[in-house]
């Protein structure tokens, strides 16, 4: 069985059946709101700067950062902790913030049909999730869904701003991070409909 997507209804929305087959498989049902604010907060990113210390020896995006680097960018950000089957972005959306993975997996899912979605990918500690929306505003592209507990840290639009202006050197960093992924995103994605012309 696969989720259910209503948009008309914020909760409860049918999320996986557990025992179905396939990439989302294991997710529970459970009442879930679109809104970081079904979430629990953990508090700003140094709840969980440990862990993202942690990241910058496997992770792409913090390859070039210090722990300097990440202690103050830590500062900006907002740790969240995600439960199994709970939406941590959905689908159509607009919002002004992209999240770092810090621990857990999470589904990306796109709507199917009416009521169902489709699972594109699965991404694990490390991995950035709504880079585009929170850059250019635009509705968000497919859903996140925590496939397990999951902790994210988030970073908004103004947060990066500040990071931009307080410190150059650490904002200039996120940037150019942010461009390599969305550039490398864009090959793939041009790479994969030549195969269809």
């Amino acid at each position: 069985m696969v989720p259910s997507v209503n948009d008309e209804e914020e909760t409860p929305a049918a999320v996986p059946d557990p025992t179905a087959p396939g990439p989302l498989a294991g997710a529970r049902q459970s009442e879930v709101r679109p809104a970081l604010e079904s979430l629990e907060s953990l508090g700003d990113g140094r709840a969980v700067v440990d862990e993202m210390h942690e990241l910058i020896r496997c992770s792409r995006f913090f390859s070039e950062f210090t722990v300097g680097d990440v202690d103050f960018l830590a500062q900006s950000l907002e740790a969240y902790r995600a439960q199994q089957g709970q939406i941590i972005i959905r689908e159509g959306a607009v919002d002004d913030y992209m999240l770092l993975v810090i621990s857990g997996h999470v589904e990306i899912a796109k709507r199917s049909g009416e009521s169902s979605l489709k699972s594109m990918m699965l991404v694990g500690p490390g991995a950035t999730v709504g880079e585009m929306s929170m850059i250019d505003g635009e509705p968000r592209a497919a859903f996140c869904i925590a496939a397990e507990p999951v902790t994210v840290a988030v970073l908004r639009r103004d947060a990066m701003v500040r990071v931009m202006l307080e410190q150059p050197s650490v904002g200039a960093k996120v940037l150019i991070k942010l461009v390599a992924m969305l550039s490398e995103r864009l090959r793939q994605a041009g790479a994969s409909l030549s195969l269809y012309c």
